[in-house]
C-alpha cells in the first residue's frame, strides 16, 4: 500500500512540476542557459582569451635546452711527426654536446605589437558574437511566447461564438416545443455548434504545437507541459529616429567593425615581413669529448656566450609584397562588409517600424470593429429569440465576429513582433 502511495505521490508532484505557469522572463532565462550556440560561441570567447597573449604574439623569450650524448666504438689508426704510430681496433668514443639557449627578439617591425592587438580584437569579436546569438535566442523566444497567447486569444473568441451557438440551439429547441420552429433549423444550429467544437479543437492542436516549437528553443524535452497565462502588451513608445540613431550598436555590426580592426592589424603584420628581424642571444654550452686511444683522449669545453643575431629579408620573388597586398584587400572588403550590413538592418528597421506602425494603427480600429461585432452577434442573437431574424443573418453574424477576433489578435501579434525586432536591432532585447 505504501509503495502505490509513493507512485501516485510522485506522479502528482511531476504533474505539477511541470505543468506549472511559464513566464517570458523564466522562458528567457531557460533558453539562454540551454541554448547550446551560446555555449559554442561561449567557449570560442574561451578560446580567444588564451590566445589573446603576448607569448602567442612573439614577445616573450624562448627558452631551450638540448643535450646530445652518443657512445661509439671506433678504430684508430694515427701516425704522428714524431714517429709515434697509434693503431687500435674497438676504441670506445664519446661525445656529449649540450646547451642552454635563450632568445629574445628585439625589433621585426612591430610585428609583435601587430599580432598583439589583433588577438584583442578577436577577443572582442568573440564577445560580439555572443551578444548577437543571445539577442537572436531572446527574440526568437519572445516571438513563439506571444504566438501561443495568440492562439490562445483566438481559442477565447471561438469559446465565445460557441456560447453564442450554444444559445441559438436552446431557443431553436424552446421555439419547436412550441411549434415555432422546424427540424430544419434544429439541424443546422446543431451543425454550427458542432463545427465550432471542432474548430475549437484543431485550434488547440495549434496551440500544443506552438507550445512544442517553444520547448524546441528552450532545449527541454517536447512532451513537457507548459501553461501561459499572458496578454500582448505592445510599446507605443518607439521612435524610428532612436532606432536609426541606436544601430550602431547592433552586435553584428560592432563584430563587422572588430573584423575591420583585425584585418588592418594583419596589413601591419605582413607590412612587417620585410623589414629586418633582430634578436639577442645568450646563453651557456658545455661540450666533452672522450675516446680510449689516439692523439687526445678528453676535449671538455664549457662557457657562456653571448650574441646578436641580424635576418634581413633581401628577395623573395615579391611573395611579402603580395601578402601585404591582399591582406590591404582583404581590410577594404571588411569594411564593404560592415556597409552592406549597415544597409540591410536600415532598410530593415525602416520596414519594420513601417509595419509596426501600420499594425498599431489597424488594432485601434480593429478593436472597434470587434466591439461592434460583438454588439451585432447580440443584437442578431436577441432578434431570432424574437423571430425577426434568421438563422442565417445569426451565423452572419457569428462569422464576422470570429474574423474580426482573429484578424485583431493577428494584428496584436504582428505589432509585437515588430516591436521585439526593433529592439533585437538595436541590441536591447533583455
Amino acid at each position: 500500500m505504501k509503495k502505490y502511495t509513493l507512485i501516485l505521490l510522485t506522479l502528482f508532484v511531476t504533474q505539477r512540476l511541470f505543468s506549472q505557469t511559464l513566464t517570458l522572463p523564466d522562458a528567457v532565462s531557460m533558453a539562454l542557459k540551454n541554448n547550446l550556440d551560446i555555449e559554442v560561441l561561449k567557449n570560442n570567447v574561451q578560446i580567444a582569451d588564451i590566445n589573446n597573449h603576448i607569448s602567442v604574439a612573439g614577445g616573450l623569450p624562448a627558452v631551450s635546452a638540448t643535450i646530445t650524448d652518443n657512445e661509439s666504438s671506433t678504430n684508430v689508426n694515427q701516425k704522428l711527426n714524431t714517429g709515434v704510430e697509434i693503431k687500435r681496433n674497438g676504441a670506445a668514443a664519446n661525445q656529449l654536446n649540450s646547451n642552454v639557449t635563450a632568445t629574445m627578439l628585439l625589433y621585426n617591425g612591430y610585428r609583435v605589437k601587430a599580432v598583439k592587438k589583433r588577438l584583442e580584437q578577436a577577443e572582442l569579436q568573440s564577445l560580439q558574437f555572443v551578444n548577437a546569438q543571445v539577442q537572436n535566442t531572446i527574440a526568437a523566444v519572445m516571438t513563439r511566447y506571444y504566438d501561443v497567447i495568440r492562439q490562445q486569444a483566438y481559442t477565447r473568441t471561438i469559446d465565445q461564438s460557441i456560447d453564442v451557438a450554444q444559445k441559438r440551439l436552446d431557443i431553436v429547441k424552446a421555439q419547436q416545443s412550441v411549434g415555432l420552429a422546424n427540424n430544419a433549423d434544429l439541424f443546422q444550429s446543431q451543425i454550427d455548434l458542432n463545427t465550432l467544437y471542432q474548430t475549437k479543437q484543431s485550434q488547440q492542436l495549434i496551440i500544443e504545437q506552438a507550445k512544442t516549437d517553444l520547448l524546441l528553443l528552450l532545449n527541454v524535452r517536447p512532451d513537457t507541459m507548459i501553461s501561459i497565462r499572458d496578454t500582448i502588451v505592445v510599446d507605443r513608445g518607439i521612435v524610428l529616429d532612436d532606432i536609426m540613431k541606436n544601430l550602431n550598436r547592433n552586435a553584428e555590426l560592432m563584430a563587422a567593425e572588430y573584423q575591420i580592426r583585425i584585418a588592418e592589424q594583419l596589413v601591419k603584420e605582413t607590412t612587417a615581413l620585410r623589414y629586418p628581424t633582430l634578436r639577442a642571444n645568450t646563453g651557456f654550452n658545455y661540450n666533452r669529448n672522450q675516446q680510449a686511444a689516439g692523439l687526445t683522449l678528453l676535449n671538455q669545453t664549457s662557457g657562456p656566450f653571448i650574441g646578436l643575431s641580424l635576418g634581413i629579408p633581401i628577395y623573395n620573388g615579391g611573395v611579402f609584397k603580395r601578402q601585404e597586398q591582399i591582406a590591404g584587400i582583404n581590410a577594404k572588403n571588411a569594411a564593404l562588409q560592415k556597409s552592406i550590413l549597415l544597409r540591410n538592418f536600415s532598410n530593415a528597421a525602416v520596414r519594420t517600424y513601417q509595419a509596426y506602425t501600420m499594425n498599431l494603427q489597424q488594432l485601434d480600429d480593429q478593436k472597434k470593429i470587434v466591439d461592434l461585432a460583438r454588439q451585432l452577434l447580440n443584437l442578431a442573437l436577441q432578434r431570432f429569440q424574437l423571430r425577426q431574424a434568421t438563422i442565417v443573418e445569426v451565423r452572419q453574424a457569428q462569422e464576422s465576429f470570429e474574423n474580426a477576433g482573429l484578424i485583431m489578435t493577428n494584428l496584436s501579434f504582428a505589432a509585437k513582433a515588430a516591436e521585439i525586432e526593433l529592439l533585437r536591432l538595436i541590441n536591447e532585447l533583455k
